[in-house]
């Protein structure tokens, strides 16, 4: 690592601090590995869709669960926010295509499907014991601002989103493939890729967000990028969506 790119990293943190934000930064280029952050724990927003979609893989894989189910969208309440699943006219889709929601636009009704028929205390038991994320915790279904009113929150560690590349490099190479797709189907590039032209880099990535929150975590082929933030106020949002793209820079090359 050179000191020109750890000088230009922490000047950009830098101003994530100046404007009283907590953070947490990881970047990984070949050998050279940079952790740095002023927090830990951080609302986990749109971000716990991945630990989501990597449980129902391990609970799929012992044939607890099927992507290829029929899933009824009508099932629970429905809820709107990020997505449009509620638009659609087919109400009945395979859960594979429920997954691909879930990750590409980010879909608040989908993801509470996929959370109905896995189960919360489920996904959370394989979250913990079998993927080893202690630090991440699923506590309350999308959209549901009583729960979040009562103090509810979704949450996820640095540490752990750290540990998501390692889970996602580990799995069998069908998973991997898929997993790979859906991430990269994001539609959102309002983060780390802001600054790249359009269809010029393959970023396999999750963004989140929420009052005060904005995260993107995600990897090209060869390298490995997320930052965590909370505390942004509204009127930090310009300059803080600008941090997020000059450290994007990073990923190209």
């Amino acid at each position: 690592m050179t000191a020109s790119l750890e000088a230009f990293i922490s000047s950009q943190l830098d101003r994530l601090a100046r404007l009283g934000c907590r953070y947490a930064f990881h970047y990984r280029s070949g050998d050279a590995v940079i952790d740095v952050g002023t927090a830990e724990e951080f609302p986990s927003a749109s971000l716990i869709k991945v630990p989501i979609l990597l449980a129902w893989l391990a609970l799929e894989r012992r044939g607890e669960l099927d992507r290829e189910e029929l899933c009824d969208l009508d099932s629970g309440p429905q809820v709107q926010g990020a997505g449009f699943s509620w638009l659609l006219g087919a109400r009945t889709l395979p859960y594979r295509d429920c997954l691909l929601l879930m990750i590409a636009v980010s879909d608040n009704a989908c993801t509470n499907r996929v959370i109905e028929r896995a189960g919360m205390e489920r996904l959370n038991r394989v979250m913990a014991e079998e993927l080893g994320l202690g630090g991440t915790r699923l506590r309350r279904m999308m959209m549901d601002f009583e729960a979040r009113a009562r103090g509810e929150e979704n949450t996820i560690t640095a540490a752990d989103a750290r540990r998501l590349y390692r889970l996602v490099a580990d799995l069998p190479d069908p998973e991997r493939e898929w997993v790979d797709a859906l991430l990269a189907a994001n539609q959102d590039d309002a983060l780390l890729m802001r600054c790249h032209p359009r269809d010029s880099l393959a970023f396999h990535h999750k963004t989140g967000s929420l009052p005060g929150v904005l995260h993107d975590w995600g990897y090209t082929r060869g390298k490995e990028m997320f930052l965590l933030t909370r505390e942004v106020r509204d009127k930090d949002q310009p300059a803080v969506f600008e941090v997020f793209g000059e450290l994007g820079r990073l990923l190209a090359g």
